[in-house]
C-alpha cells in the first residue's frame, strides 16, 4: 500500500479548500479541516494559511481568529490574511491593532490597511497611511496604487495625486493598464481634464475603463459630441459605457438621445440594465413626459423580477408624477411605503399635485415623512406658492424655523416672493430677521431677493440699505433688482445713474436690466434716453429685443403724447405684437383723446384676447372723455352681451398683521360708519385746502354732484380713511391697489398727505407713487 508523502497531501487538502471556498461551501471546508487534524497537517503553516483565508472568506471570523491564536508559526501570510478579513468587514479598529502587531510588514500589510480606509470612505485616513508607507520605505505596489488613487479621485486631491503619479513612474507601474485607468479617472474627476487626455492619448493599450473614463469626462464637462464620438470608437462596451452615455445625455438635456441609447443598448447588446441603466431612462421620460415609453420601461423593470423598492422605485414615482400618472405614482408610494420616498421623488409627485391643484395629499405625504431636509421643505413651500396658497407657505416656514432644518437660500428667496405677493413688509423683515439668524444674509442671491422684497412692499429705503451692504459682491442681479426697483418707484434718474456705474464696473447687463432701464425712462418720460439705451442694447451689447421692450418702448413713446410714433413702432416690429403692447398704445390714446389710434389700438387687442375687459372699458372711456357718449354706451353694451365682466377696482391695506379689502362705494367693513365720516370730514378739509374734485374722471353722464359723491367714495380714499382712524400720528400709510390710480384720486391724496402729516406710498398696477408735504414721487407723470 502507497502512502501519500505529506507534501501531496498537502496540496491536495490545499486544492479541496480552495474548491469549497469557490462554491461557498463550509461543510466541505469543516470536512477538509477534520481530514487535515486526522492526517496529523495541523501544524502545517500552509495549510493553516489556507484554512484561515477559507473561515475568514466564509463569514467565520470567530473560528478563523481562534485558528489565528493556536497556531505556533505565523508568517507574514497568516497576519495579512487575518488583517484582510477584518478590513472587509470595515472593522478597522480591530484592523489597525492587528496591523500595529504585524512584526515585519509588507506591502500587502500596507496595501490591505488602505484599501480598508479606501472602502469604508474614509479617503484621508487611506492617505495617511500611504505617506507613512512611502516614510518607512516600503515600494507600494499597482494595488496599493489604484487603492491610493481612488481616495484621491473621491475627494478631488489633485495635488497628493500628482504626488501619486511620480511614485508610478519611480517605481515603473506604468505598464499596468489597472493602474493608468486609475490616474485617468484621479485627473478627470480631480478637475485637471488637460493631463487625463495627454494620458489617454500616450496609453498603448486601452481597455473598456479607460474609454470608460474618457467618456464621462467629456459628459461631466458638457461635452456632449466628443463623448459621443469615443463611444462610436469603441470595439467593446460594458454596462457602465451605456450608462454613461445614458445619464450623460439625459444630465445635460438630451433626454431623446438618451432614450435612443437605452433602445441601442436592449437591441444591439446582450447587457441586461442594471438599476443605473433604468433610472436614468426613467429620468428621460420624465422630462420629456413621456409616461407610455415610462410604462413600457416599468413593465420590463416588473417582468425581471427588479427590485422597486429603492431608487429605481423613486425613478418610477417621479416619472409618472411629472408625465400625468400622479394616481399610479401614488400607488407605488403606498405599495412601496412612504418611508422609502426620497427628496426627489417627493418634489416629483409634489409638482404633480401642483399642476392638478391639490395639494392636500402632497401635505399628508410631506407630513407622515421623517427627517425631511430642507429640500423636501423648500419643496412644500414653493409647492403653495405656485398655487397661490400664500398663508399656507408663511405658516410652513415659521414650522420649519421652529421645528424643522435651517431655511437655505431658496427657502429664504422662496419666503421673501410670498412677502412681495401679500406685500407684508412686516412679514418680509420677519424673513430677513431669518436670514440673518441663520447665516444666509450674506449671501448675493438673498441679498438680491431682499432687494426686491423691500421694493416690492413700497420700502425703497431698505432696498438701497441692502444694495449697499452688498457693494464688493453684487453681480449683475443685484443691479437689475435694485435698477428694477428704483423705476418701480419713480426714481428713473437714480435707476439709470446705477446703470452706468453698472456698466463703469465692467459688468454686462442682460435683457432683463435693460426692461429695468427702458421701465426706468417710461416711468420719468425720458424719451431720448430711453431711445439711446434702447439702440445701445441691440447694436451695442447684442441683445435682441423681447416683447417686453417692444411694449415699453410704445409705452415710452404713448406717454409722452408720441401715440403715432408708437403706432408706427409697433407696426415695424419683427415679432407679432402682444395683448400689453396694444393696450399701452390704447392707455396712452386715452389719455391724448386719440380717438381713431385708440379705436384701431383696442381692435388689434381685442383680437389677441377677446375677453380682455380693460380693452373695452379703455375704448368706452376714451369715448367717454371725448364726449362720445353714445359710443361710449355701445361699448358698454357689447360687454354685456358679450358677458365680458370688468374687472372689479379693489384696495387693501394692512393694519396690525390683518389685511382690509375696500371697493368702491364699499359698505361691508364692520367700521363703515366711522370709515365714510371720516372721509367727509377729508374731503371738506382738502377742498378748503384747494382740491378741487376732478369730475371728468367719472366717466358718466350724470349730474356733477353725483359724480363728486362717487369720487368720494373711490376704494383707495376709503382705505387711506381707514389707515388713518387705525393707526398711531405719523405713521407711514401703506396702501395696494389693483388697477391704476385715477386722477381724482392722485390729486386727493397729495392734498391728504400734506393735510395729516402723513407719508402715504400707493401701488397701483404699475408702479409705486410716494406722497408726502403734498407732493408725489412720480411728479404727476404716470
Amino acid at each position: 500500500m502507497n502512502i501519500p508523502d505529506p507534501f501531496s497531501l498537502s496540496y491536495h487538502n490545499a486544492r479541496l479548500l480552495q474548491e469549497s471556498l469557490k462554491s461557498n461551501d463550509l461543510l466541505a471546508g469543516k470536512l477538509v479541516h477534520a481530514r487535515i487534524i486526522k492526517s496529523g497537517l495541523h501544524f502545517s503553516v500552509i495549510l493553516l494559511n489556507n484554512l484561515m483565508n477559507f473561515y475568514s472568506r466564509t463569514g467565520c471570523f470567530s473560528d478563523a481568529q481562534l485558528l489565528f491564536d493556536e497556531m505556533p508559526v505565523k508568517t507574514i501570510f497568516t497576519w495579512n490574511t487575518l488583517l484582510s478579513a477584518y478590513s472587509r468587514q470595515a472593522k478597522m479598529s480591530e484592523a489597525t491593532e492587528i496591523f500595529r502587531k504585524i512584526p515585519n510588514r509588507d506591502s500587502v500589510s500596507w496595501s490591505t490597511i488602505i484599501m480598508g480606509y479606501n472602502q469604508l470612505g474614509r479617503f484621508e485616513s487611506a492617505l495617511k497611511v500611504f505617506d507613512k508607507m512611502i516614510k518607512e520605505r516600503v515600494i507600494p505596489t499597482q494595488y496599493t496604487i489604484t487603492s491610493v488613487l481612488a481616495s484621491c479621485a473621491a475627494i478631488k486631491a489633485l495635488d497628493i495625486g500628482r504626488e501619486v503619479h511620480s511614485f508610478v513612474v519611480k517605481f515603473g507601474l506604468s505598464g499596468y493598464v489597472s493602474v493608468v485607468n486609475s490616474l485617468l479617472n484621479m485627473y478627470a474627476k480631480s478637475g485637471d481634464p488637460m493631463m487625463t487626455r495627454v494620458i489617454f492619448d500616450r496609453m498603448e493599450y486601452r481597455n473598456t475603463s479607460s474609454w470608460n473614463v474618457m467618456i464621462s469626462l467629456h459628459m461631466q464637462h458638457g461635452r456632449v459630441d466628443l463623448a459621443r464620438g469615443q463611444f462610436e470608437r469603441m470595439s467593446e462596451r460594458d454596462i457602465v459605457t451605456w450608462n454613461s452615455m445614458i445619464a450623460g445625455y439625459n444630465q445635460h438635456g438630451h433626454d431623446f438621445d438618451a432614450l435612443c441609447t437605452f433602445s441601442n443598448m436592449l437591441r444591439d447588446s446582450l447587457l441586461l440594465p442594471d438599476k443605473f441603466t433604468f433610472i436614468n431612462a426613467l429620468s428621460a421620460c420624465a422630462n420629456l413626459e413621456m409616461l407610455k415609453l415610462g410604462k413600457q420601461i416599468h413593465a420590463r423593470i416588473a417582468s425581471t423580477n427588479f427590485d422597486t423598492y429603492g431608487p429605481v422605485g423613486n425613478a418610477l414615482i417621479s416619472m409618472y408624477a411629472k408625465s400625468g400618472g400622479v394616481q399610479i405614482a401614488q400607488k407605488i408610494v403606498e405599495q412601496s411605503g412612504i418611508s422609502r420616498l426620497d427628496v426627489i421623488a417627493f418634489t416629483s409627485l409634489l409638482d404633480g399635485y401642483v399642476k392638478l391643484g391639490d395639494l392636500k395629499p402632497a401635505r399628508q405625504i410631506f407630513d407622515s415623512l421623517k427627517d425631511l431636509d430642507v429640500v423636501a421643505w423648500t419643496a412644500m413651500i414653493v409647492g403653495y406658492l405656485q398655487n397661490g396658497l400664500n398663508t399656507d407657505a408663511v405658516e410652513l416656514f415659521r414650522l420649519m424655523v421652529r421645528d424643522g432644518p435651517k431655511p437655505n437660500n431658496f427657502t429664504l428667496a422662496a419666503m421673501l416672493s410670498v412677502s412681495s405677493s401679500l406685500t407684508s413688509l412686516n412679514h418680509g423683515k420677519e424673513i430677513h430677521a431669518s436670514a440673518i439668524r441663520t447665516g444666509q444674509a450674506s449671501l448675493v442671491s438673498v441679498n438680491n431677493a431682499l432687494i426686491t422684497m423691500y421694493a416690492r412692499v413700497g420700502s425703497i429705503n431698505c432696498a438701497r440699505k441692502v444694495f449697499n451692504q452688498i457693494h464688493w459682491f453684487r453681480d449683475v442681479v443685484s443691479w437689475t433688482s435694485m435698477i428694477m426697483a428704483l423705476a418701480q418707484h419713480g426714481l428713473g434718474e437714480e435707476a439709470l445713474e446705477h446703470f452706468e456705474k453698472l456698466l463703469a464696473a465692467g459688468i454686462k447687463p442682460d435683457h432683463i436690466t435693460y426692461v429695468g432701464v427702458l421701465s426706468a425712462c417710461t416711468h420719468v418720460g425720458l424719451v431720448e434716453q430711453g431711445r439711446r439705451y434702447y439702440n445701445m442694447m441691440k447694436d451695442f451689447h447684442k441683445i435682441e429685443p423681447t416683447l417686453s421692450h417692444y411694449a415699453l418702448m410704445v409705452d415710452l413713446l404713448g406717454r409722452a403724447g408720441l401715440t403715432q410714433e408708437a403706432y408706427d413702432f409697433i407696426e415695424k416690429m419683427p415679432i407679432e405684437p402682444d395683448a400689453v403692447t396694444w393696450g399701452s398704445l390704447l392707455s396712452s390714446c386715452k389719455v391724448y383723446k386719440n380717438v381713431e389710434l385708440g379705436k384701431v389700438a383696442a381692435e388689434r387687442l381685442l383680437l389677441i384676447d377677446p375677453d380682455n375687459s380693460g380693452a373695452y372699458s379703455a375704448l368706452a372711456n376714451l369715448y367717454s372723455v371725448c364726449g362720445k357718449w353714445d359710443d361710449a354706451a355701445k361699448i358698454r353694451k357689447l360687454m354685456k352681451d358679450g358677458g365680458v365682466k370688468k374687472e372689479q377696482g379693489i384696495t387693501w391695506v394692512q393694519i396690525k398683521n390683518k389685511f382690509h379689502v375696500f371697493g368702491a362705494e364699499d359698505g361691508l367693513h364692520p367700521q363703515k360708519d366711522e370709515i365714510y365720516k371720516m372721509m367727509a370730514k377729508i374731503w371738506e378739509d382738502i377742498k378748503k385746502m384747494g382740491f378741487v374734485p376732478d369730475t371728468e374722471s367719472v366717466l358718466h353722464d350724470l349730474e356733477e354732484e353725483v359724480k363728486e359723491q362717487m369720487l368720494r367714495h373711490h376704494s383707495e380714499k376709503l382705505a387711506i380713511a381707514f389707515a388713518l382712524i387705525s393707526t398711531p400720528e405719523n405713521t407711514t400709510l401703506r396702501i395696494m391697489k389693483n388697477l391704476r390710480v385715477c386722477n381724482d384720486c392722485h390729486s386727493a391724496i397729495k392734498f391728504i398727505s400734506k393735510l395729516s402729516g402723513r407719508e402715504i406710498i400707493v401701488r397701483d398696477a404699475t408702479r409705486f407713487h410716494h406722497f408726502k408735504d403734498g407732493f408725489c414721487s412720480c411728479r404727476d407723470y404716470w
